[in-house]
């Protein structure tokens, strides 16, 4: 808070939520907002009044400044234009779901928030299912069911924790495999606040080459039907069923048609 009562001015995504903190601490200091609505055209304003001595405080209404919003771009120009930038660290959701979640940290991606439209989630979440670390992600509470089973149907049957309003009075963690997570949230419908999404990354097995893929559908397949198959061997690799499907069809196909 000492930084606070020396600079000369904060910006601040939402006034109204930094007067709060500020007053609660005895800091009267001028506020500007700055955020994704009015970010170009408060961005130059801000540098401006830099360069002519004013020091600015960049402070987010949860977590650490930078972290899925705008700030980025601030600290882009700031060091472009040769002002000097520090930072004091803080809360952050990301990192603190990571501690909590009990999955492995020594490697982890944060994705940010997926995109609201399941087509575009599905992309996104194909593009980093090889990924050999812990993913986190951001999310809404409507969307949470919706999320979690597109990432249990893309990225497999995955060890995850859901980590609702950390630090705060109602922290919630919920962990379990993606599937089970997904049907929770959906029977009991959108929680409240503000929500990390962290799974764990790919094993040896959910890794597999086709080629090894292949190899273990066919021997399967040679006593089983294919919707048994799959589901065997979905769940011996934690490979998502439907990669698992496609290729037990066409390896049914190419074989003359195993039902």
């Amino acid at each position: 808070m000492t930084l606070l009562q020396e600079v000369d001015r904060v910006a601040c995504e939402d006034t109204r939520v930094t007067r709060k903190l500020l007053a609660a601490h005895g800091i009267p200091r001028p506020l500007v907002a700055y955020h994704e609505h009015n970010a170009e055209s408060m961005r130059p304003r801000l540098i401006e009044a830099m360069k002519h001595g004013d020091s600015v405080a960049l402070v987010s209404d949860a977590g650490t400044p930078l972290v899925s919003d705008p700030g980025f771009k601030l600290v882009q120009a700031a060091i472009e234009a040769g002002l000097p930038v520090t930072a004091l660290p803080g809360a952050s959701a990301a990192l603190a779901g990571l501690v909590v979640s009990g999955l492995p940290s020594d490697r982890f991606f944060f994705a940010g928030f997926l995109p609201p439209r399941r087509a575009a989630r599905r992309k996104d979440l194909a593009a980093l299912a090889g990924v050999p670390a812990t993913l986190i992600f951001y999310e809404s509470g409507p969307r949470l069911a919706a999320s979690l089973s597109d990432m249990a149907e893309v990225l497999g049957p995955r060890q995850a924790a859901v980590a609702r309003e950390l630090t705060k009075l109602f922290e919630q963690v919920r962990r379990g495999d993606l599937t089970a997570l997904a049907r929770q949230y959906h029977d009991e419908g959108p929680p409240k606040g503000e929500i990390v999404v962290v799974v764990a990354p790919p094993g040896a097995a959910a890794l597999a080459t086709e080629e090894e893929l292949d190899a273990r559908l066919t021997q399967v397949l040679e006593t089983a039907s294919l919707r048994d198959a799959v589901a065997q061997v979905a769940a011996e690799l934690g490979l998502p069923k439907r990669r698992v499907y496609t290729r037990a069809l066409a390896l049914s196909q190419r074989d003359g048609g195993t039902s």
